[in-house]
């Protein structure tokens, strides 16, 4: 997924804990939410409002990318016992 919106970072690089505060922060503050994305922003370390909401757009445009089918979803392979990873 090298050409995904995420992956160009918009000038921002995000880590994998300011990802996982960024998650948890969506999931308590959805779309209705008053002053959101600043809200969204105090819950993820070292980021701005407007850098969490740039962050949320690339999310947006990269699954619309997916479920539009422009870009193929990965064939993982089955683990040791079968089952898929």
């Amino acid at each position: 997924m090298a050409s995904s919106s995420l992956s160009r970072n918009h000038g921002s690089s995000w880590t994998p804990s300011q990802n996982k505060q960024f998650e948890r922060a969506l999931a308590l503050y959805d779309k209705d939410t008053p002053d959101r994305w600043q809200k969204v922003a105090r819950a993820v370390e070292g980021k701005s409002a407007d850098e969490v909401k740039r962050h949320y757009e690339a999310l947006v445009e990269d699954l619309d990318h997916i479920e539009s089918g422009r870009v193929p979803v990965p064939n993982y392979k089955s683990g040791e016992n079968g089952s898929s990873i």
